[in-house]
């Protein structure tokens, strides 16, 4: 426990160092030239988790008392060399562990940690994109300057052209109360749907090209992007030898006069992928427990999610998602999940004088199907989770809460806690109490 304690304090030891830097910053970016953008950010987890029930464990399983964390420090450079063309570049520092080194729970408790943990801190060149936006009328709107994105204005009408490496995330499932693991929720299957099974490395990111066209109240987007080169793998394709294809439509709304948004996304992921029934199969006819790397061919797997926000007041807001993806075959990128259905709301407190602060409340449900639970049953492996038996499958149910206090201006703290009953679909193991702290800066 001291260690556990000493490991929790030095983070936060290294997140005041850190988070005292953006503000120092601010000054100097009045003085950059209009075709230049500079922003950073800085945050640091800290997770912990008491004892539970556990009366077995396998490779993926997790582990009761143990205290992780995670900091990521990110520059974002941004070059304008025409009217809406922007070239940026992510350059990032991360160090850490998730929970169990990011295993145990389907819908893992913290997307700052990645599926690649390390005691030193090591450089990533996360993103290095090319974006045009080409204005197609309607109406002049001001776009504030952030990461990733130069101020200015834009037309409601335009069409946005996206090339290069960057997240699948930055153009789909997007959604103003959650998707932000450094500013509201932490929970992967309530930051992004659970069944969206997108193209990423180890570390959430993806090399390929989307397309934006925005026109009224409707937005259309479709991408391409390539897949690792093995499932969870740590290096992408280079040619879309495995390959996603992504669709998206947008509708966005006034209900009340406040605003909102309806999104319903579809993937299809082409590559070489294992089915769970075959490898069942195999290891029935081998005596070895089932694997599907031996029984990877070329196949498609298809998801289609759906994502809801609401404005309801000046401060209060609330979200939805539901997704469906093919469950008898193995998920390649994201993690094990084949159904799920999350809800939440974020209110903002200007109800008690704390405008800038927020709570967030959420809940989600995951689940899996009867091909991938037969596999897990029989010992196998997914791509966060795995036993080495489940003999009680049940939905793995997950409720987040946060509250995060604006300290300044450039910096926030967060008090986070994540209760999760059947992780890994088991109903042997847990429920889970999870606590977590973020401290989180940016210019």
């Amino acid at each position: 426990m001291i260690e556990r304690l000493r490991v929790a304090a030095s983070a936060l030891v290294l997140a005041s160092a850190i988070l005292a830097t953006p503000a120092l910053a601010d000054d100097d970016k009045a003085a950059l030239p209009d075709w230049l953008a500079v922003h950073g950010q800085a945050t640091v987890t800290v997770q912990g988790t008491p004892g539970f029930p556990s009366p077995y464990a396998g490779p993926n399983s997790l582990t009761p008392d143990q205290v992780k964390e995670t900091v990521d420090v990110t520059l974002f450079v941004g070059v304008q060399p025409w009217k809406g063309g922007e070239f940026w570049i992510n350059p990032e520092v991360d160090q850490g562990f998730g929970l169990s080194n990011t295993l145990g729970v389907a819908g893992f408790v913290s997307a700052e940690a990645y599926k690649v943990g390390r005691r030193v801190p090591y450089t990533r060149l996360q993103r290095l994109f090319f974006r045009q936006t080409i204005d197609l009328g309607g109406g002049d709107a001001k776009v504030e300057g952030q990461a990733n994105q130069f101020a200015g204005s834009r037309t409601a009408d335009r069409l946005v052209v996206t090339i290069g490496k960057f997240g699948v995330g930055d153009v789909f499932d997007t959604n103003r109360y959650a998707h932000d693991p450094r500013g509201d929720f932490l929970n992967w299957a309530i930051v992004d749907a659970g069944t969206f099974d997108y193209a990423a490395d180890a570390w959430g990111y993806s090399s390929g090209a989307a397309i934006e066209w925005y026109r009224g109240p409707w937005a259309l987007r479709v991408g391409a992007f390539n897949l690792s080169t093995v499932p969870n793998g740590e290096k992408l394709e280079q040619g879309f030898g495995q390959y996603q294809l992504n669709a998206e439509v947008e509708h966005r709304h006034t209900l009340g006069g406040r605003d909102g948004a309806v999104r319903v996304t579809l993937f299809r992921n082409r590559g070489r992928f294992g089915r769970f029934d075959d490898a069942l199969t195999l290891a029935a006819a081998t005596g070895a427990t089932p694997d599907t790397a031996p029984v990877r061919v070329r196949h498609s797997r298809l998801g289609v999610s759906i994502n809801v926000e609401q404005a309801v007041s000046d401060d209060v807001g609330v979200f939805a998602r539901a997704g469906l993806a093919d469950g008898a075959i193995e998920p390649y990128d994201f993690t094990d999940i084949d159904r799920t259905v999350s809800a939440g709301v974020a209110i903002a407190g200007g109800g008690w004088g704390r405008k800038q602060d927020t709570i967030g409340l959420a809940a989600v449900v995951n689940g899996i199907g009867r091909e991938h639970q037969y596999y897990l049953a029989a010992g196998g492996i997914g791509v966060l989770v795995g036993d080495g038996q489940l003999p009680h499958p049940g939905a793995e149910a997950i409720a987040e809460a946060y509250y995060q206090w604006q300290v300044a201006k450039p910096v926030a703290v967060s008090l986070d806690y994540q209760f999760v009953a059947n992780p890994g679909y088991n109903r042997d193991r847990g429920p889970v109490h999870v606590l977590g702290i973020r401290m989180h800066g940016q210019f």
